[in-house]
């Protein structure tokens, strides 16, 4: 057995279930000794959309993906997706063959890019150390929930282990992952004592509360408080009546408000960027702010906070529920300012943006139809059971907030880069970790066009699989981001046929100018769905989206 099979064999036993990449003569045996040892595998058709599938699978199953790449250029074609995936902490193991000497064409400092983007750096060194190596990897990326790139030399990949290396690849097992930390009793109490004292507390979660949704509703019972989310964990408490969908810039104006009157705002596995908080507006001053991480470096990250609890939301929040309760429950608790009949109603009826008034910007003569008029459409048209995976542009909000989802597992949002053209590879990573829902992938046609070569890993997939492109011919924020007057001829392009693209990789297509042509999706759904469908909406754009207005604010 050389290293590349035991590092590959190691790993399997590990727990990695699924890789993506694109194989080339370095990475070959490695992601062979993966499969069999019992890993799927998906052949991307670019480095860059590999990578994002795999964050976006380890997003939805929370468990470590993995990405393989050839030396050199294969990596480098896959690092902003891997930029992405640090950014926002996911467990990701990237397989990286390495040339190591300075002469090869493929070389190239492979440990600094990765500390150049915060993800973290292994190296296999030796036959007789190779498995503990790709092991202790494997722990990095799945106990620090970080992205670690563990780099193969061509050199070494070669070497014939030692019988009993080779016996312990084969044999390997992975420790239990360490148990979430408790919180501090002092901290508990404090968090219970400024909760017990508030009028208006709202609970924002974030993605290290995705799995804790019944511990968090019932501290929000016991507090009194409203409920919101951070837009990566959307859908956690879709169906509930105290909460208000997404904090931050896709706030509705209802939502909004409410935070902005909240006295207390407690932030659960959420680290208050300035899109949670609309650059810090949505927090008005006196209110008290608290924080609860199980990574003590992220208490105060984004804004002061007055304070700070290290530990894992579940247990946090069960134990400041019975805190709660042991000073005499919630009615011994001032009520909520506005948790009430009156309020349920309000949040029923304006909690949602498709209840949020508008005027209708589509545009018969010219063959557009208003984005938000088409999101709400495709919204009753979709099957319910669905994840929806959204790319970055003027376009997103559109999608992101009429789209409803079922849970926080419905919702893929790779945005901590701010790159257009991860969304494909994001909606493929999810539907490979959830094939029992139909995914939609959410597109603007820049980031379409972008990714347009992975429309052949979907066809080749063969899940049920939806893609939306907003098509305004144009980088939408930068056209609504420039000057009045300015030459926009660096950033609009000629119409595409986009549709006629989506065709050609095999898929069904739908081109929707006003809203009827919605029931050619329909006549989809209620078919055999045996091919993928390709919506090309072409989308009206005369201003920039309200989120857009927002975000530029801070720019």
């Amino acid at each position: 057995m050389h290293v590349a099979e035991a590092v590959g064999t190691a790993l399997a036993r590990l727990g990695v279930r699924q890789v993506f990449g694109v194989v080339g003569s370095g990475n070959f045996h490695v992601t062979n000794a993966l499969v069999a040892g019992g890993a799927g595998f998906v052949a991307a058709r670019h480095e860059g959309g590999a990578a994002t599938m795999a964050d976006a699978w380890a997003r939805t199953t929370g468990e470590v993906g993995a990405l393989s790449v050839h030396q050199g250029c294969g990596l480098t074609n896959a690092m902003t997706g891997i930029t992405e995936a640090a950014k926002s902490r996911t467990p990701l193991l990237v397989l990286a063959a390495e040339a190591t000497q300075r002469g090869s064409n493929f070389f190239v400092d492979q440990p600094a890019l990765a500390a150049a983007v915060g993800a973290g750096a292994a190296r296999v060194t030796s036959a007789a150390t190779c498995v503990e190596e790709a092991r202790a990897a494997y722990l990095l990326a799945r106990d620090e929930r970080r992205t670690v790139l563990l780099n193969l030399p061509l050199d070494v990949q070669g070497l014939e282990v030692p019988d009993d290396v080779a016996a312990a690849s084969a044999t390997l097992a992975a420790p239990p992952p360490p148990d979430a930390p408790e919180p501090a009793a002092a901290d508990v109490e404090a968090l219970a004592a400024l909760l017990a004292g508030a009028r208006r507390p709202v609970l924002v979660a974030g993605r290290g509360a995705r799995g804790a949704r019944a511990d968090v509703l019932a501290l929000a019972d016991a507090a009194n408080a409203l409920l919101a989310t951070s837009a990566a964990a959307r859908g956690l408490f879709a169906g509930e009546p105290w909460a208000l969908d997404v904090c931050g810039g896709f706030a509705t104006p209802l939502a909004a408000g409410l935070v902005e009157d909240a006295d207390v705002v407690v932030a659960l596995g959420c680290t208050l960027t300035m899109w949670t908080t609309r650059h810090g507006r949505l927090i008005r001053p006196g209110s008290r702010v608290a924080q609860v991480d199980v990574d003590p470096a992220a208490l105060g990250r984004n804004r002061p906070v007055d304070l700070g609890v290290v530990g894992d939301v579940a247990r946090t929040a069960c134990a400041v529920t019975a805190a709660l309760g042991r000073r005499g429950g919630p009615l011994a608790l001032p009520s909520h300012g506005g948790r009430d009949a009156v309020l349920a109603a309000r949040i029923a009826a304006h909690g949602l943006w498709r209840s949020v008034p508008y005027e209708d910007w589509s545009d018969g003569a010219a063959g557009t139809i208003d984005p938000r008029t088409l999101s709400a459409l495709l919204d009753d048209a979709l099957p319910a059971g669905r994840t929806v995976a959204v790319d970055s542009g003027n376009f997103m909000g559109y999608p992101s907030m009429y789209l409803s989802v079922p849970d926080e597992h419905g919702f893929v949002f790779t945005q901590a880069f701010q790159s257009i053209g991860l969304g494909l590879a994001s909606a493929v990573g999810a539907a490979v970790a959830r094939p029992d829902r139909l995914t939609v992938a959410a597109l603007g046609d820049g980031g379409a066009m972008m990714s347009a070569a992975d429309l052949d890993t979907v066809r080749r997939l063969g899940l049920p699989f939806v893609v939306v492109v907003y098509d305004d011919a144009a980088y939408g924020a930068e056209v609504h981001h420039f000057t009045a007057g300015e030459p926009l001829g660096t950033v609009t392009f000629p119409e595409t046929d986009i549709a006629a693209i989506g065709a050609g990789y095999g898929f069904d297509t739908v081109t929707v100018r006003r809203p009827e042509d919605v029931e050619g999706v329909r006549r989809w759904v209620d078919g055999d769905r045996s091919r993928p469908l390709l919506v090309h909406a072409r989308v009206a754009s005369p201003q920039g989206s309200w989120w857009l207005q927002e975000a530029f604010r801070g720019h």
